[in-house]
């Protein structure tokens, strides 16, 4: 599949052509969605919204190769602003109660109890070390894509990432298997 070419076609109105994109790509797409909806209809709904908006503004994209960074930049974008109008309408006292609970268990994508842990010691850190994370680690995204996503500068990606896992290192006890100088040991 040629992006390249597709993104030219959809320019050109080829609705077929940005279908294929976005299909090309659906599960990835779904796995972003979900990682910030924490629910399957929310993240369709943010899925949905950006397929609308890459179709809306796709004559704004410079470099056709891009596309996918910058369809998941919306995607992202999109569920920002749905978690934000929803946590203005949550009542005081589910919100309290909701983020007591520990992740849900109903993403299919987590389908392994060792998957399940790591979502509870993600769900320890600050959003934004989470996030980075995420997107690093269980998306497989660039570092510089992440700061284009997040609109945050590069070092300061590297730095939540660093710092959120040097945290999931202590909590799970890391240190004991490296020496002073960083090096395993007793494995």
């Amino acid at each position: 599949m040629n992006v390249s070419h597709l993104v030219k076609q959809a320019k050109r109105g080829n609705k077929e052509a940005l279908l294929q994109l976005i299909m090309a790509d659906q599960d990835a797409y779904y796995r972003l969605a979900y990682s910030y909806m924490s629910n399957e209809h929310d993240a369709m709904d943010a899925m949905e919204d950006m397929i609308v908006t890459v179709y809306e503004k796709i004559d704004q994209l410079q470099k056709g190769e891009a596309f996918y960074s910058w369809s998941k930049t919306i995607l992202v974008n999109r569920c920002k602003t749905l978690l934000r109008k929803k946590v203005r309408f949550v009542p005081l006292e589910e919100n309290r109660e909701s983020s007591l609970e520990v992740p849900s268990d109903d993403n299919p994508y987590l389908d392994t109890e060792s998957e399940m842990d790591m979502q509870v010691l993600l769900s320890h850190l600050n959003a934004q070390q989470r996030e980075a994370i995420e997107l690093r680690y269980v998306h497989d995204l660039p570092y510089q894509t992440i700061a284009d996503m997040t609109g945050a500068p590069l070092g300061t990606i590297k730095s939540r990432i660093s710092q959120g896992m040097l945290k999931l290192k202590a909590m799970i006890g890391g240190d004991r298997y490296e020496d002073d100088r960083g090096e395993i040991t007793g494995v």
